[in-house]
């Protein structure tokens, strides 16, 4: 699609309706408003029961303790029961569950009869090794069926798992093993990333040593390096693990059990251990997998591509996916290795049916170009899903034409770490979509976007985003912290759950989201968010990627710093592109208001992103500000910054 024909049909306002075929078959059928509006206590019951209940709850909701909730309180259920052994019982245990393909090539098929043998496999080893119910266990682990093995082993024996993304640091590591006085944590030798083998049990042995809970490190042989061994406390998976019996069974457990401790950035520093408990955060990400997700569990082939360090992949790889019976695809390594054509490929050979990922991505493969997609057959993808962030037209329209073939519906959600689950989201064969827009929110949802005072701003305003009535895979507080809990989600605006986002509503009632509110910029008194002036950046038909920070301005009180990566080919106009720069200055404020135009642009090789894909804006802030730069070690390539700050020292004086 050329440039000025996407310019039009944004412009246009344009909603793609869904198709009367993907209507006629789509699990969520309209009626579906209509029933969660009229009792919606009821209607979260009704999804709590499509689950197996050892023992059936009688009260759907307890709120007297606000803001604690506690969701079908007095039921009883074993979530790794209702992600394994009922499909087994079922007669689908020869269903494959896993499709595994590690980086360097290896591939694994695992069934559901397989998945139960090893996770009871598993839970044994742990009862072994003394961890009990009510337990927490750290799981520093790559992106390997083992990962989901271990999670589903936790939460079978009642163990809370804190997972750790793998690319963080041992700091980083021992402060979480710490806060959560985590008495086991489960590890590899290393990972594969980009060709390479990275050790991991190394980070484990400076974080277990100066953690005094820490009873055992369990160690998955993934990659055969040399590691260093403590006898008294390192113990080889293959060697307890392995000579289990693959027969467990189960216990229940209140729907209230804690089933996760999951640790997010905060605005002190400190991370925040979000707790999410087991019968309402289990119901809210099955029904979300299954209705906006469409999942046809004896058809599709899906494939979420979050790590397994996050809450997407929480919720859309472990729990909402095996819980709902799919077959899916786990990938181990980065979306370049060998060459930039990987993940389509594997959509091709594994005929993957449904794709989810992040806008992040989505413009990484517009940076490096239509030929990498068009090289595969992508014809079995049949629904693609964005996730983490909001996503720009642009990248919307790329994704639905190149990627899907201008036949795939889009499900752009919103949600959080501290949502569980998907709040915000078109529903396939219902909702009609815009570029860019997240839409409604899901039935049983009730969100209001308001102003500074807490009034609903109605069609055509902006705001910040709250909800305003308990859901059940909402977090049960902050480990070990009630009152960070109350203020950091329920002080902004009494009774309502305040999401941290801004978002508006256009002139039909679609939510679009503007991302978080310490990212929106105060310019002059004007309020303008970094994702409005990414996204105009980002239409410019040079511009791949940006990236927009507010930094310290003595006259306008900030001022918008933007640095951007060019599309692939494109060279800088005018030697040190001073002509380009002016030109986007322009585009910016042609398409937001002369209010907007940046006050300096940075052209850059590339963003300073984690090891899952988010850019570090804080780095950039600092950059901006020419301070000294904050803690790197997170980032997936260290060097990326010193080739910024070189940058920033040749760049054209600012206006």
């Amino acid at each position: 699609m050329s440039h000025e024909a996407l310019e039009n049909l944004l412009k246009e306002d344009r909603v793609f309706e869904p198709s009367l075929e993907f209507a006629a078959e789509a699990n969520a059928q309209p009626e579906i408003y209509a029933e969660a509006d009229a009792d919606r206590l009821a209607f979260w019951a009704k999804q709590a029961r499509l689950l197996h209940w050892d023992q059936d709850f009688t009260q759907v909701l307890d709120w007297s303790d606000a803001p604690f909730a506690q969701w079908f309180a007095d039921g009883r259920l074993n979530v790794a029961y209702n992600c394994v052994d009922r499909h087994v019982e079922s007669g689908h245990g020869d269903q494959i569950a896993i499709r595994f393909e590690g980086e360097p090539g290896d591939q694994r098929n695992i069934t559901y009869s397989e998945l139960l043998a090893e996770v009871s496999q598993a839970a044994n080893a742990l009862i072994e090794l003394g961890i009990t119910a009510g337990d927490r266990v750290a799981i520093y682990l790559p992106m390997i069926p083992e990962a989901i093995v271990a999670m589903l082993a936790c939460a079978r024996i009642g163990a809370a798992h804190s997972v750790v993304f793998a690319g963080f640091s041992a700091e980083a590591l021992r402060s979480r093993i710490e806060d959560a006085s985590a008495v086991l944590v489960i590890t590899a030798d290393g990972q594969n990333r980009r060709g390479s083998v990275m050790p991991l049990k190394p980070a484990v042995d400076e974080a277990a040593d100066t953690s005094p809970t820490v009873r055992n490190v369990l160690v998955v042989k993934r990659t055969g390096q040399e590691v260093e061994w403590n006898t008294d406390r390192d113990i080889w998976w293959d060697d307890i693990v392995a000579r289990q019996e693959p027969v467990h069974v189960p216990e229940s457990f209140p729907a209230e059990h804690p089933l996760f401790i999951l640790y997010t950035s905060g605005t002190t520093g400190k991370p925040k251990g979000i707790l999410h408990t087991s019968g309402g955060y289990l119901t809210q990400v099955a029904y979300t997998h299954r209705v906006a997700h469409d999942l046809k569990p004896d058809t599709d082939v899906f494939w979420c591509t979050a790590d397994i360090g996050w809450v997407t992949g929480h919720s859309y790889i472990v729990y909402g996916p095996l819980a709902n019976r799919a077959t899916q695809v786990i990938y181990e390594g980065t979306p370049d290795t060998p060459d930039q054509a990987r993940w389509w490929d594997i959509i091709e050979r594994h005929k993957v049916t449904i794709l989810y990922t992040a806008p992040t991505a989505i413009r990484t493969f517009m940076k490096w170009g239509d030929e990498f997609p068009q090289s595969k057959d992508l014809s079995s993808l049949r629904l693609l899903g964005s996730v983490g962030e909001p996503i720009n037209p642009e990248a919307w329209m790329w994704y639905r034409d190149v990627i899907g073939g201008n036949a795939c519906p889009i499900i752009d959600t919103w949600w959080q770490t501290e949502t569980g689950g998907m709040m915000i989201s078109p529903l396939p064969g219902i909702t009609g979509t815009k570029p860019g827009s997240a839409m409604r929110a899901l039935p049983g949802i009730s969100i209001a976007v308001v102003d500074e005072e807490g009034r609903p701003v109605g069609n055509g305003g902006g705001g910040y985003l709250v909800l305003t009535e308990p859901w059940p895979g909402m977090l049960r507080g902050i480990w070990g912290d009630p009152e960070r809990y109350k203020e950091t989600y329920w002080s902004r605006f009494p009774g309502w759950y305040f999401a941290g986002d801004g978002a508006k509503l256009d002139t039909d009632g679609a939510l679009w989201l503007l991302g978080r509110v310490d990212d929106v910029m105060n310019v002059s008194g004007h309020r303008i968010s970094t994702t409005e002036v990414e996204s105009a950046l980002v239409s410019h038909p040079q511009v791949a990627e940006a990236a927009v920070v507010g930094a310290a301005d003595e006259t306008t009180g900030q001022g918008i710093v933007a640095f951007v990566i060019l599309r692939g080919g494109i060279t800088q106009p005018g030697g040190d592109g001073s002509a380009l720069i002016q030109e986007l200055r322009q585009h910016v404020a042609k398409e937001i208001g002369p209010i907007a135009k940046p006050r300096q642009i940075m052209i850059v090789p590339e963003l300073p992103k984690t090891r899952s894909g988010k850019i570090m804006r804080r780095l950039l802030r600092d950059v901006a500000e020419h301070r000294d730069l904050g803690d790197s070690t997170t980032l997936a390539d260290p060097n990326v910054m010193n080739l910024i700050g070189a940058k920033m020292e040749t760049a054209p004086p600012e206006d």
